[in-house]
């Protein structure tokens, strides 16, 4: 999928992906499995011997992979294994008694939830829930009126007599959306449109093209299919032929899982449970970021940041230091400007006294001019003849760079070292851009083609500053614009360099909810947008969205700092940041929830409204956690349509209710963004400061939106706290069993509703 755009001339990026072969005239077409014998069963499935279209075997597996999963797998050898498993592996599948049934030519693997049913001759392969339902089958193969092969059933596909990909159909029923894949900044239903699973630098997040690729989609009939392949996977969700999705991989066999549902929810859980669990970020990463900008930075303006954002109150955390802290031109050695920050340590326990954790941007690219391009040649990636691979990985705008190459142990270590001695100096966090860049013709130390590294490398690259930062600061977090499948286990992603526009900030979310059903919980964006300069209605509009969303950072070419802007834009901005740490005890609680569940933190509102229709093509609004309904101003008329789902919503800023389960119309001033609570939900605050820390909140209300009967869950880092609220009459009682510090609580009336005149706390009337 090369990068062309339209009328004018194109160029080829050094890491775009290589096209699938062609098949010839005359070539002969698919290698179709038509039948198969068993050839034995265990606790797990079954084995089979398949007989394919041009006479050849293959060996099929299908089993049991856990409670509601059901693996299948097609290969020539039946221990073949995916060649990004050289690297890394990316699924961890468990074991299940299965209920294995062989019959009269056919064969049922039952996984508790799902059951698979094969019909040996001809094969066919379907899946079923408990009640018996179809969730999914194979397609059997789509001609057209000239009788050419429109679809790839089960099988593989050759081309000059090499195998070209394996590949798998699926029946597509008329009514049936598909959502997931990664961070795709299309339309949320991908049906329609065709995936590739390949990591691009993306230039923004308005194209198909994206960062972080995950070969998993969710369908709304109720259930997930995990392709395990660091390949460049292709998903052709229902583009060549409406009727039917197909999954064509080019490695050494397909390995794919089926999950059961029924819900979102419990595919992504199942997902965890194959892959990770989803990392937790620290307390104060839900904070501000303020970043220092995509421009020359020195030590005396961070200080003078820094002193300006805690003189002007503005509610901030975590002090992020873009690419200038290191020399220009040696992009990125790990090395400090020894000019512009003369002394790191002493700046670092100024910040440290302050309140501020920094963040240090850092890539796995090294410039061919800086010293340690020279000192360590051995641990970058190789060209064939075991020269250094020197790539422009800036694509022109700064110098050529060494990869460097972390399937060897040395660069390991010596990568490593460099972050330990800037974590010892007292960096909290890392930004590990990049890593899109690895070429398909470059050779690993481990052996491996760049084509089979390309995906998978960005784990590596986060893995090791993860353990690391985790070594030396205590927790594994990093802020990645890459990913790949089981990146959740690295907490925080951004959606990288999108244009400052209203469509850029539709295109980013977007993106934010796809990513978020791709099983990870806790993502976000350059508020303002990373490229030019927002106007103040923009700013202001995409801070308000930024501050409503998992982690929120400003950030761009330009400045992002709110005195930069006209004032009023400025006063609206730091009041959607206030409002964020007036949530953040509500906001950390759904965090918390997040990581154990793997739901995401900020969800398209199909995630809780599954049997919706509606709800699975919403996709420029979302659910924050599971009471608030977070529609931001996509437009700059300040006016835009918003779907309520079923039940009642309160305006958050004019209690005024509304009726769910339909589209209204919503206009608000600049400094509102649209917002929505779930009535008589128990909304819990506290006083916004300047930063949150790592303790416990300490002066929480709980706020009842309604007066009426409600309960919720706080998760705090000292424990999970339950609250309950139960309306008789005029009074509200709420009762709070567990460690949370809640002293008040109060209730947002709603127009033409009475309000509770007596509220009791614990039985203590307040």
């Amino acid at each position: 999928m090369p990068y062309r755009p339209p009328l004018v001339p194109f160029e080829t990026f050094v890491a775009d992906p290589p096209d699938l072969p062609v098949r010839g005239p005359g070539d002969a077409g698919p290698s179709v499995l038509t039948r198969a014998e068993v050839l034995g069963t265990d606790a797990g499935g079954a084995t089979f011997k398949g007989t394919t279209s041009d006479g050849s075997s293959l060996i099929a597996q299908v089993s049991a992979a856990g409670e509601g999963v059901i693996r299948v797998r097609l290969s020539a050898e039946p221990d073949a294994r995916s060649r990004s498993a050289a690297a890394i592996a990316l699924v961890r599948p468990g074991s299940y008694p299965a209920v294995v049934e062989v019959g009269d030519g056919t064969v049922r693997i039952g996984a508790g939830p799902i059951t698979a049913e094969i019909t040996l001759d001809p094969w066919h392969l379907r899946f079923v829930d408990a009640s018996g339902r179809t969730l999914l089958e194979e397609d059997r193969g789509e001609r057209d009126i000239s009788g050419r092969v429109r679809t790839l059933p089960f099988g593989r596909s050759l081309a000059c007599g090499e195998v070209a990909a394996y590949h798998e159909s699926f029946v597509a029923p008329a009514l049936e959306r598909f959502v997931g894949l990664g961070e795709k900044f299309t339309r949320l239903d991908k049906r329609g449109q065709r995936a590739l699973m390949w990591n691009f630098d993306a230039f923004g997040s308005e194209s198909d093209r994206s960062h972080k690729a995950v070969p998993l989609y969710l369908s709304s009939v109720g259930y997930g299919v995990l392709v395990d392949s660091g390949m460049p996977v292709e998903f052709d969700m229902g583009q060549s032929t409406h009727s039917c999705v197909q999954i064509l991989v080019p490695d050494d066999l397909i390995d794919y899982y089926v999950l059961a549902g029924p819900t979102p929810a419990d595919v992504l859980q199942r997902y965890d449970m194959l892959t990770t669990a989803p990392l937790l970020p620290p307390k104060w990463a839900f904070g501000t970021w303020i970043s220092s900008g995509f421009f020359v930075d020195t030590q005396e303006h961070v200080m003078a940041r820094a002193e300006n954002i805690r003189r002007r109150d503005i509610p901030c955390d975590v002090l992020h230091l873009d690419c200038y802290w290191q020399v220009d031109g040696h992009w990125s050695d790990l090395q400090w400007d020894a000019n512009t920050f003369p002394d790191p340590e002493a700046m670092l326990r100024a910040l440290t006294e302050q309140g501020f954790k920094v963040c240090l941007w850092i890539n796995p690219y090294v410039s061919h001019r800086s010293p340690a391009f020279d000192k360590h040649r051995d641990h970058f990636l190789k060209k064939a003849d075991g020269s250094v691979y020197v790539a422009d990985v800036w694509h022109g705008s700064y110098p050529a760079c060494g990869i460097i190459d972390f399937t060897n142990p040395a660069a390991v270590r010596w990568f490593a070292d460099d972050l330990r001695a800037l974590l010892r100096q007292g960096v909290a966090v890392f930004k590990t851009d990049f890593a899109e860049g690895v070429p398909v013709d470059a050779v690993a130390h481990n052996g491996m083609r760049g084509v089979e590294l390309h995906n998978v490398y960005t784990l590596l690259f986060n893995d090791i500053v993860s353990k690391t930062t985790r070594e030396i600061a205590g927790h594994g977090m990093v802020w990645a614009r890459s990913s790949f499948l089981g990146g959740q286990r690295h907490s925080a992603q951004w959606s990288g360099d999108v244009n400052a526009s209203y469509p850029g900030m539709a295109s980013t979310l977007r993106g934010g909810l796809s990513h978020g059903l791709s099983g990870v919980p806790f993502w976000s964006h350059d508020a303002g947008g990373f490229h030019g300069t927002p106007t103040p209605d923009l700013y202001a509009r995409w801070s308000q969205f930024g501050a409503l969303s998992p982690l929120v950072r400003l950030h761009g070419t330009t400045s992002r700092l709110p005195w930069d802007f006209p004032a009023d834009a400025e006063r609206h901005a730091v009041d959607a940041l206030r409002l964020r740490y007036a949530l953040m005890p509500y906001l950390y609680s759904a965090a918390v929830e997040s990581a154990r569940t793997g739901v995401p933190m900020m969800r398209a509102l199909l995630v809780d409204s599954p049997d919706d229709p509606a709800a699975w093509t919403a996709d420029l609004e979302y659910r924050l956690g599971a009471d608030l309904l977070v529609a931001p101003m996509v437009d700059p008329s300040g006016v835009r349509d918003v779907y309520l789902p079923e039940g009642t919503w309160l305006d958050y800023w004019t209690r005024e209710p509304q009726q769910g389960g339909r589209y209204i119309r919503v206009s608000q001033p600049v400094d509102r963004i649209p917002l929505f609570v779930r009535d008589n939900a128990l909304i819990t605050v506290t006083e916004p400061t300047g930063a949150i820390g790592a303790e416990p909140f300490a002066d929480l209300t709980v706020v009842s939106w309604g007066g009426g009967d409600g309960r919720t869950v706080l998760h705090d880092v000292d424990g999970d706290s339950s609250v309950v609220a139960v309306r008789t009459g005029d009074t509200l009682a709420v009762d709070v069993t567990g460690p949370a510090r809640v002293r008040r609580v109060t209730v947002a009336p709603v127009p033409g509703r009475l309000t509770p005149t007596r509220i009791t706390l614990n039985g203590v009337t307040l």
